[in-house]
């Protein structure tokens, strides 16, 4: 059997459900090519539908904040990556593929490159919003960063790292005009409905620091404009946990909980009030006005606004390079505040059409510039890793 039949021995690391669909889609342009692959390590259940052999599941790398949050889950984490570790030298993969989750991947990936295994790292760590520091500690660890923004492979290659633009592989998913009326019917909600997504989270952490919040949000805009219908898509594993909080909050028989189904929710929408995080981009890429909210423990507070570099926190407004839309962080993110940015949106629809339109057309130039093969791209770099 020659050196092509061989199955490439291809060890990945995704941690978080973001994580997880990212690594599928390299998976899916990895199977695609002419050599076997035998995928193992940390994954999800995109990544398993492909074939993967999870060892672990992804949420269990999941963090949330920098503070006795983090600590409390220290010894576990290390304690897996010191295991996966032994067992990755025992038996050396060709290659290894970080998936994002770079506090724990380039720590692993420095230490399995210095015993001559291949790395890739996919998903650049935001040097250019915060954590500058970062950029030694990539340079020691991989052979090749697989980039998700356009202006990353130059940035990245002024400090010695060889990078590719792959795009974002939520703007080849995500179709340029959403189809909102398919997605009301898919969730049951009249076409002509005023809608409102609720998006806290997709961590057990942000469900205990946002969600009473959007459901105190979501009863001041009720109280404005009653014919309002609120949809929380819920990650399965955290639906009992936002069901009972719903509960506790009085709204359980007018918030819709649905589990999964972002997407569709997302499509439906007027308005969404989301965690800053990826959601946000996916929000953008669905054309939808937002508020951006985040909260997490005081101390976690303290640490990001210090090593903060850029004055936006959301991902739209990051790629703007301006507040196209409202971000509330904080002590900022009270019920009050939140209801009051989601019911400009819904005012704008009726009074100030332009304001939609400019953020749609803006958000249509952004999906543009993101939208690439990039399970095709990034597999073709990952093979001129291994070539080398």
């Amino acid at each position: 059997m020659g050196a092509k039949d061989q199955p490439l021995q291809l060890a990945m690391v995704a941690g978080e459900a973001s994580g997880d669909v990212l690594a599928a889609l390299l998976l899916d342009g990895l199977l695609a090519s002419s050599r076997p692959v035998q995928a193992f390590g940390i994954g999800g259940p995109q990544m398993a539908q492909r074939g993967f052999d999870a060892w672990w599941p992804h949420h269990k790398l999941s963090v949330h904040g920098f503070g006795w949050e983090l600590i409390r889950r220290y010894r576990e984490i290390v304690g897996i990556r010191s295991q996966l570790q032994q067992r990755l030298l025992a038996n050396k993969p060709e290659l290894f593929i970080g998936v994002d989750a770079p506090d724990f991947n380039l720590e692993l990936e420095a230490n399995l490159r210095a015993q001559g295994i291949k790395t890739v790292h996919f998903v650049s760590p935001s040097i250019w919003a915060w954590r500058p520091e970062r950029v030694e500690k990539i340079r020691r660890s991989v052979d090749h960063v697989l980039c998700i923004f356009p202006f990353e492979p130059e940035l990245l290659a002024r400090h010695g790292i060889a990078a590719t633009y792959v795009g974002h592989p939520l703007a080849q998913v995500i179709p340029i005009k959403p189809d909102r009326a398919k997605a009301r019917a898919v969730l049951g909600l009249a076409a002509d409905a005023e809608v409102v997504a609720l998006l806290p989270g997709s961590r057990s952490s942000e469900i205990r620091h946002l969600a009473a919040r959007f459901f105190r949000a979501a009863k001041l805009i009720k109280q404005a404009r009653p014919a309002v219908k609120f949809v929380l898509p819920a990650v399965p594993g955290l639906l009992a946990e936002i069901q009972a909080i719903a509960a506790s909050e009085g709204v359980q028989d007018w918030v819709q909980i649905v589990p999964g189904q972002s997407h569709t929710v997302l499509a439906a929408c007027d308005v969404t009030l989301i965690a800053s995080g990826t959601a946000t981009l996916e929000a953008a890429l669905f054309k939808r006005p937002m508020v951006i909210a985040y909260h997490m423990a005081w101390m976690s507070w303290q640490i990001m606004r210090r090593k903060k570099l850029q004055p936006w926190v959301g991902l739209p407004n990051i790629l703007c390079q301006d507040f196209v839309v409202p971000e509330l962080l904080q002590d900022a993110a009270t019920p009050q505040a939140l209801a009051a940015s989601v019911l400009d949106w819904l005012d704008a629809y009726h009074h100030n059409p332009a304001r939609i339109h400019s953020l749609e057309h803006r958000f249509t130039e952004m999906h543009t510039t993101l939208q690439r093969d990039t399970s095709t791209i990034a597999s073709h770099a990952i093979e001129q890793v291994l070539k080398k």
